[in-house]
Parts: structure tokens; sequence; C-alpha cells
């Protein structure tokens, strides 16, 4: 029978000394994961900017200026190209976002064949495109969409002060409809809004409490952005960050906890203890959605430095030539016959 954590069994955990908390988390991680193994992602956006929420961190909002221009959604061959980069350089799940409040119906053919073309390349695919109703999360699994990402950011309590234009359970609703529909669920939070220690402990509480904890946890450490809200928020203390990825990891046994967004401000050291705490998942190329990343030779080095593997692929091999083929083809001929269908 799954448990059923309460605040006093995570604010326990919170309150332990730091090295009993690392040991503990450590021999959790060991008992479920090779301590010695990385999950690789990398992340696309393919559809950038002007998106009408108010997230408080979000360059991409249209409320604030920022320095991310908007851009249309990408066509076919540019997606397909920097999936199959990806897959070259060692990714195995291919994450692609938009910067939408919710996908619209016009929309969906395309996303549907995007998937498609991407899962020939033998990758795991994930998108995150904003909140989606139960029939447009059939859809997406039935195109073989392996995980969605809709991530809670922040405690209940404190959510309504990050985000006003789309409400907490609204974000559960979403993560309801993508688990009825079959598909694995990606979903975290950000340390660094301004929130407090229970915020933290609340968001952990909520994630390992769903029917299925999600899968995959992104523990994102704020990326301050010139020109939004959040700008001039307090930097995070490194040892309360590794100690929220070490809790997530005791209190989500089963799940990849992804070292995401923050990466590139933390040194070595920092990130080395992250992975000791029970981090098993990163972010591969230089740029998060808008945001950067380390370039990926820093993170190849660090890696090996750690003694580290990338988690091979776990779905079917894609052919290669067959990539490349679809490419080729996709320049000459049928690039834009998905991309319009969906603009008309």
């Amino acid at each position: 029978m799954k448990k059923k954590w309460i605040i006093e069994d995570i604010e326990k955990l919170f309150k332990k000394p730091f090295l009993e908390l690392m040991f503990e988390a450590q021999k959790i991680h060991r008992k479920n994961f090779d301590p010695n193994q990385i999950q690789i992602s990398t992340l696309l956006s393919i559809k950038t900017g002007a998106c009408p929420e108010d997230c408080k961190y979000c360059p991409q909002s249209a409320r604030y200026k920022t320095y991310v221009k908007k851009e249309r959604l990408l066509e076919m061959e540019q997606i397909l190209k920097s999936a199959y980069q990806a897959k070259k350089s060692g990714s195995n799940r291919f994450c692609m976002g938009a910067a939408w409040k919710h996908p619209s119906e016009r929309d969906m053919p395309y996303l549907e064949k995007i998937i498609q073309e991407v899962k020939k390349m033998g990758m795991e695919t994930c998108m995150t495109l904003g909140s989606l109703t139960d029939t447009q999360a059939m859809k997406l699994a039935k195109a073989g969409l392996d995980f969605y990402n809709h991530n809670l950011d922040t405690s209940k309590n404190f959510y309504s002060k990050i985000i006003t234009t789309r409400s907490y359970e609204d974000r559960l609703k979403t993560l309801e409809h993508v688990r009825n529909a079959g598909m694995k669920i990606c979903s975290g939070g950000i340390i660094g809004l301004g929130e407090k220690k229970q915020d933290r402990m609340e968001l952990l509480m909520q994630l390992a409490n769903l029917q299925i904890a999600p899968e995959s946890v992104p523990i994102n450490m704020l990326v301050k952005i010139k020109g939004t809200p959040l700008e001039k928020n307090k930097e995070i203390d490194p040892f309360d960050f590794i100690r929220t990825i070490a809790v997530a990891r005791i209190i989500m046994s089963n799940s990849y906890i992804r070292l995401s967004a923050g990466r590139e401000k933390m040194n070595e050291q920092t990130q080395a203890m992250c992975f000791m705490a029970g981090a098993n998942s990163i972010f591969y190329g230089c740029k998060l959605l808008t945001t950067s990343n380390p370039e990926e030779k820093k993170d190849f080095l660090l890696l090996k430095k750690l003694g580290l593997n990338m988690k091979k692929n776990n779905i079917q091999k894609g052919n290669h030539q067959e990539s490349i083929s679809l490419l080729e083809k996709l320049s000459k001929i049928n690039n834009k016959k998905y991309y319009n269908a969906a603009k008309s």
C-alpha cells in the first residue's frame, strides 16, 4: 500500500542533520537506482514567447519586458534536426515546450505528428504545452507521447503569489488527465520564488501524495531574469537546495529526480552533492527553453569526473538512416505539409 506522507514526516526529514539526511537519501537511491547512472533529456522550445500567463518567474510571459522574442511554432524539419542532434549527443528523451496557456485544437494534428516522427528516432518524448483537456491528453497519448510535463511550481498556499492566471486546481486537473490517458508525469517545482521552507515541504508532499508519484520530478533553482517580477529575489543557499533534493529522493523513492534549471550557476561541488543526494537526471544542452544551461562539453567533463554514465534508451532503438532520410525528405518536399495544416 502506498505511503501517505504527512507534513510532520517531511518536517522531520528537513530537520535532520545534513549529513544524516544525505546518508538516508543515498541509501534509498542505491536501493532503487544505479547510483552511477544519469538519465539525460534535451529540451527545445517549439513555440516561444507571447504567453498570456503571468507566472512571475517566466521571461516568456507577454506581460513582462524581457529579452525573449516571440516565435511561432517551429517547422517540422527544425524540430527533427534538434531531436536528431540531441540523440547523437547522448539524450534519450526529447522534451518540447510551447508557451501556451493551453494548446488550441487546430495545433493538435501537428503536435501529434511531431510526436510520431520523434518516436521514429528511438527517443522518449515529452511535451509541456500548458493545461490539457481529457480529450487532448488522450490524443497525445495515442500519438505516442511518453511524458507530459506540468509543474506545480510551489505549494498551494504560496501559488497565488506567483501565478494568478491559472489555479492550482487547474494544474492538478491536467495531471489527472495525463495520468488517466496512460502517460507518465513529469512534475516538480522551483526553489527560490520567495517561498518559505513550509512551502517546499508542502510542494514535495503534494507531489509524493499523487495517486502515483511523478515518474520524473524536476527541481529547479530560480533563474532570475531581468524584466520579471522576481529578478531581484534573494539567492538560495546551496545547502537548502541540496536538502530539498534529498527529501524529494526519500519520499519519492522510485522517481527520477531531475537537477533542472539553475545548474549553470551551480559549481561542480554543488552539483556533485545534488547527485549524491539522489538527483539522477539532468537536461543536457546549452539551453532550457529560453534560459541558459551548461554546455554539453562542460557537462560531459563533470560526469566523467564523477564516474557517472548516461542512461541508455529503454525503448526500441530508432534507425539512424531512417532519421536522416526523413530529414532530407522533409527539407525537400514535406516540411510544411503538417505545419500549414495546423495553421489553416
